[in-house]
């Protein structure tokens, strides 16, 4: 009988060990909620890397809805559940709501969606989130990865981007993360646009016109009522400004939010207007007016102009 209790005791240790550790390594695993793998064939495959269910979307959504009008595989996937960008709301309730939220917009872009059980405001460089990564772009078999820049405001951008880089060689490491096969051909990665100027500015190498799918796009964030009730509204997290409910309200909400992201996407074409003109001639680019612009990363793939061209398939001079 003491030898049972002695053996029952260690056990209940080294259990206790173990969750400490995972505790203080901040190991963090998806939700569940992955979408299958698409099909197999001649269509590309991309994969982007927002820290909360909006980031992605906001800087990605116009050629992710492009994408899919081609019928490419287009992937959203949130680093960490957004459980703290609100107003009053915290915790489980957020993070449910704003995975509904970002589902509902993904579906309208024509992408699969993806939120990772991390708390906002937590994510880190760890060895578990950076074989999180790698799976997932591996099990995507994508063809292009994109994410955020180092120098960004946020500590879930920074990160994102840290993990999203130090994914680009090892998804093609056979015995890094062996449960899912390696990539044959590493992708090409990306940068999401920003206006952060130090240690360098973002210089796009790529430019989409989102013209033609930009009501989609604004269609699809308008689904992330609790960001248009809290942050976009008031601009910081201590008042909201509920979404009215009457139709006039709501269609008065919904312009200002429609004008806030234009003015965005208007800047981003006019900031890199010398860009929309070498890639759809001076014509065609003097009327854009709406932009996405993404920077390639130097790992991973390193695309010719052509081939560049032929991964966003966009370009009809």
């Amino acid at each position: 009988m003491k030898k049972i209790l002695l053996v029952m005791i260690l056990m209940l240790g080294a259990t206790g060990l173990v969750l400490g550790l995972s505790q203080n390594l901040n190991v963090q695993f998806p939700t569940g909620n992955q979408a299958a793998t698409p099909p197999d064939d001649d269509k590309l495959r991309i994969i982007v890397f927002g820290a909360h269910p909006d980031d992605g979307e906001i800087k990605a959504g116009g050629a992710a809805a492009l994408w899919a009008q081609q019928g490419h595989h287009v992937k959203f996937v949130s680093t960490t559940n957004g459980d703290i960008g609100h107003a009053v709301m915290a915790g489980g309730p957020l993070a449910k709501r704003r995975t509904a939220e970002v589902k509902r917009a993904d579906k309208i872009l024509g992408a699969d969606t993806e939120v990772l059980d991390i708390h906002d405001g937590e994510l880190m460089p760890t060895l578990q989130n950076r074989k999180t990564f790698v799976r997932l772009i591996r099990q995507w078999k994508a063809d292009i990865v994109m994410g955020h820049r180092l120098n960004d405001y946020h500590p879930d951008h920074r990160y994102t981007g840290v993990l999203m880089q130090d994914a680009a060689f090892m998804v093609t490491v056979s015995s890094f993360c062996p449960d899912v096969p390696q990539l044959a051909q590493n992708p090409v990665f990306l940068y999401l646009s920003d206006n952060f100027q130090k240690p360098n500015p973002f210089e796009p190498d790529i430019v989409v016109a989102i013209d033609e799918v930009f009501e989609q796009k604004a269609e699809a964030l308008w689904q992330l009522e609790s960001q248009i009730e809290s942050l976009w509204a008031t601009g910081n997290f201590e008042r909201v400004e509920p979404i009215p409910t009457d139709p006039a309200g709501r269609a008065a909400r919904k312009l200002v939010v429609t004008r806030r992201f234009a003015r965005r996407a208007e800047s981003v074409a006019n900031k890199y207007r010398n860009k929309l003109i070498e890639l759809y001639g001076p014509e065609k680019a003097q009327k854009v007016r709406y932009a996405e612009a993404f920077e390639l990363c130097e790992y991973g793939r390193q695309p010719s102009a052509e081939e560049l061209k032929m991964l966003f398939p966009f370009f009809k001079n």
